[in-house]
């Protein structure tokens, strides 16, 4: 193994410094960053549960020592640039914002080990299909009694109408106006501006909401159809114009929260400082608090090492040989909500219309050939082994296969074949005219492909590096947009608004726990970043969530037809999963990550004053 990587590693290093001499502004530094991921902490301690998994790892530790009373819990946020610092659940866009609002979370439902909304939490939900054709299927949301925001306000059935009203105002400035919330009646005659509210979420009483959606089906119970599970402090927020919540100090300095921790202290892309809420409707936590500080990959092993934190967030996979034989944590882990993916460029984004718009045949990604022949041309499998230690396994599909019920194990994905991939561009009539190397396209044009990919550890800048090689090798010139790989919060930003040097891109995501797809493939979604939308998608997209999916073989079969179509047409080609690593220290006591038995963040305790070193 040791070999391999070496020998791959002394390859990619003469790569690089080709790249170096050929390319433009290579002495600017880069920042570095991981792909977006969400990882929670576990505990750690010398008598471990019997909660072991197949790869060897544990959901859960115990450490038997005495608790302290209070104390603080460090946490280190794996990241090589400043965090965005949104904490609204309306507004925020990424996976590091919702690692910080966790700790301050606003959420109405618990949920259980199948991501299935139970009535354990702030809220209880009851759903009745309509009757009739014509009339509405009504969901009855319930909050408990004497629930309060952290500044002491009780919490009302306005502060649930809310967030609906912002996400669904004209002057939304985030991406999660979509098809799903259009479910709700009302929605989009508000969103126009041909009715000053929603007609479909009615005040009963103090406590209830009801909730008056076209159709309901499966995704509900997961949080789909519509359904909002965050409330926003209607005391103050109600007057903001909602255009200016982005920017406001109730969002980006102090807001309020019903979570187990309030903010107490902001230091803007570097740290966040939790206090405990007093006001916590399961009780005040037994911690003083908790503070979060953004760590460079680099760093990170070096910093648990020292014990300096207690908990590692987006821990990457490939510095877990740093960490694995350290003396003062354990390392939890458990298969991710997460998968990574390459994605082509093959429309744009209307804004006027909010909806994809895709143009295969005036793409210079528009041809499925050349599509399919990058991700055959893609050698995941020895990434997988060779920097990520078994840690990444090769995806073959879109669902994780967390997702049970609708993950399938026989699809076979893109596995690595440069010889089908030289084919494929061979047949598309993809071929190399002058001699150089490198393939021109059907007119015989030069033909260079521009990739965004975010920049990250050495281990990161290597693997991207790589696929330069891999596409080289089958004739393509690619070549990193700008001239180099980008900084996250940039990345994103220019992925989303289909910069036009972006041709092909290497993102991830951090799925949510409902496994409907709407959201992020649909015609209305922002985040269907590769512009692909076609009538027979759309349609399976709408089958998943509607009342027909309440069988769960039709269900299954529209997850099959949705996975079938883009793997034939490749919009976006599925690239990894991954583990999700928890490395805890050794004074953090009786602490789970299994998605079915969580520890609360309430609950923790810890051993000592400090970090065990």
């Amino acid at each position: 193994m040791k070999k391999q990587r070496w020998a791959l590693l002394a390859m990619l290093f003469a790569l690089m410094f080709v790249l170096a001499a050929c390319g433009g502004d290579k002495n600017e530094d880069a920042s570095k960053g991981t792909d977006t991921n969400k990882t929670d902490g576990g505990t750690t301690t010398n008598e471990e549960t019997n909660t072991e998994q197949e790869d060897g790892f544990q959901l859960a530790v115990e450490n038997d020592g005495t608790a302290i009373e209070g104390g603080t819990l460090m946490v280190a946020m794996q990241k090589d640039s400043p965090f965005q610092g949104i904490f609204s659940y309306a507004l925020y866009e990424d996976a590091y914002d919702g690692d910080l609002l966790s700790f301050a979370s606003n959420s109405l439902f618990k949920t259980d080990g199948d991501f299935l909304i139970t009535d354990e939490g702030i809220a209880s939900m009851e759903s009745k299909p309509a009757e009739k054709e014509g009339e509405p299927s009504i969901v009855t949301i319930k909050i408990r009694e004497g629930v309060k925001w952290s500044d002491g306000e009780p919490l009302k059935i306005e502060d649930l109408i809310l967030p609906y009203e912002i996400i669904a105002h004209a002057d939304y400035t985030g991406v999660r106006y979509g098809e799903e919330l259009k479910n709700i009646i009302g929605v989009e005659e508000y969103h126009n501006g041909t009715a000053d509210t929603i007609s479909g979420l009615k005040k009963i009483d103090e406590t209830t909401l009801e909730i008056h959606m076209k159709q309901i089906s499966p995704a509900l119970a997961s949080g789909g159809d519509g359904l909002w599970t965050y409330a926003e402090p209607s005391h103050i927020l109600g007057d903001v114009p909602v255009a200016d919540l982005v920017e406001h100090d109730a969002v980006r300095k102090n807001p309020v929260t019903l979570g187990a921790f309030v903010i107490d202290r902001i230091v803007p892309g570097e740290s966040v400082q939790y206090k405990a809420n007093e006001h916590y409707w399961k009780g005040k936590p037994k911690l003083d608090g908790v503070i979060v500080k953004v760590v460079p990959p680099a760093s990170i092993a070096k910093a648990l090492e020292a014990g300096e934190y207690d908990l590692a967030l987006s821990f990457g996979s490939a510095q877990y040989p740093e960490i694995e034989n350290l003396t003062n944590i354990d390392i939890l882990a458990r298969p991710e909500l997460y998968y990574s993916y390459l994605g082509f460029k093959v429309g744009k984004w209307d804004s006027e219309t909010k909806a994809v718009v895709t143009d295969l045949e005036n793409s210079k990604m528009g041809d499925v050939n050349l599509r399919q022949a990058m991700a055959y041309a893609l050698n995941v499998e020895e990434v997988t082994e060779v920097f990520y230690d078994g840690l990444r396994e090769r995806a073959n599909a879109i669902m994780p296969p967390v997702f049970k019920s609708y993950y399938n194990p026989e699809l076979e994905g893109y596995k690595y074949d440069p010889e089908k991939a030289n084919q494929l561009l061979d047949d598309a009539g993809f071929k190399d005219v002058d001699g150089d190397g490198f393939r021109e396209d059907k007119d015989g044009k030069p033909l260079e492909i521009k990739f965004a990919t975010m920049s990250g550890d050495d281990v990161a800048e290597q693997i991207a590096a790589f696929w330069l090689q891999n596409w080289k090798e089958v004739g393509l010139n690619v070549v990193f947009t700008d001239g180099r790989t980008l900084e996250f919060n940039s990345f994103y930003d220019r992925v989303q608004a289909d910069d036009p040097n972006i041709d092909i891109f290497m993102a991830a995501w951090g799925v949510g726990t409902n496994p409907s797809q709407i959201s992020t493939y649909g015609l209305n979604a922002q985040y269907n970043f590769s512009r692909y939308t076609s009538e027979s998608l759309q349609q399976t997209l709408l089958n998943m969530d509607s009342p027909e999916a309440f069988d769960a073989s039709y269900r299954a079969a529209q997850f099959a037809a949705f996975e079938k179509e883009i793997a034939e047409l490749a919009p976006i080609v599925p690239m990894m999963y991954r583990l999700e690593l928890s490395p805890v220290n050794k004074r953090v006591k009786n602490y789970s990550i299994d998605y079915s038995n969580p520890t609360e963040l309430q609950d923790i305790e810890l051993t000592a004053d400090a970090p065990i070193k």
